[in-house]
């Protein structure tokens, strides 16, 4: 992307600043779930996307939402509550997330021939996740088995938002203008919360596993 101007020693601290605050109010928010389970999501991908008031800001802010989630649910007892709590926190905010980034994002991005692959790629992983999480919600989840299945899932899911953040978003970001970007943030605030009232856990066991 050419022309970008070099950052000033005070627009990178303003920056610093405004990463730290958006990572901070994403983890709150999935701590407000379960206040007594640790979210410790450790270092994330450099992005310059973070914090800002558009689409791609809104979009990394779940995504520190869901690594907190990832987090939380790794630390937790098999035989307590919190678990069952925030694996369904997850699920609805997973699939809400994806459906409305389609429609806000990538259903534009697709019909751009420079960025067709990236919106095609992201589209599909979304599907791949969707069917770990039903596969998971099937299951035992006070199994051990279970935890080795969602160690999988969280390994796909910050490779899927890492890919997203290097790759996907900076390229799509080269094609749009900024008033696209802030439209596109206020279609996904609104899909997103109807998406998420829609949500649900759907238990289906993956079929190459039912054999």
């Amino acid at each position: 992307m050419a022309g970008k101007k070099a950052k000033s020693p005070k627009s990178s601290t303003v920056r610093s600043s405004s990463d730290a605050k958006a990572k901070t109010k994403a983890i709150d928010k999935a701590k407000a779930i379960a206040p007594d389970v640790p979210a410790r999501i450790g270092q994330t991908p450099e992005t310059d996307l973070r914090g800002l008031p558009d689409v791609f800001g809104r979009l990394i802010e779940d995504h520190d939402r869901h690594r907190a989630l990832l987090a939380m649910i790794e630390a937790t007892d098999r035989k307590g509550d919190d678990r069952a709590r925030l694996f369904q926190e997850l699920v609805l905010e997973l699939k809400s997330h994806a459906a409305a980034e389609e429609q806000a994002l990538w259903s534009t991005v697709l019909r751009n021939p420079e960025t067709t692959e990236f919106a095609r790629h992201a589209v599909a992983e979304h599907k791949d996740i969707d069917k770990m999480l039903d596969d998971l919600a099937a299951r035992d989840m006070g199994s051990k088995k279970w935890m080795e299945r969602f160690a999988a899932l969280k390994h796909e899911y910050l490779h899927h938002i890492a890919e997203e953040e290097q790759e996907q978003f900076v390229a799509s970001e080269a094609i749009l203008t900024d008033a696209d970007r802030k439209y596109m943030r206020t279609v996904f605030n609104r899909r997103k919360k109807a998406e998420k009232e829609a949500a649900e856990l759907q238990p289906k066991l993956k079929v190459e596993d039912i054999a």
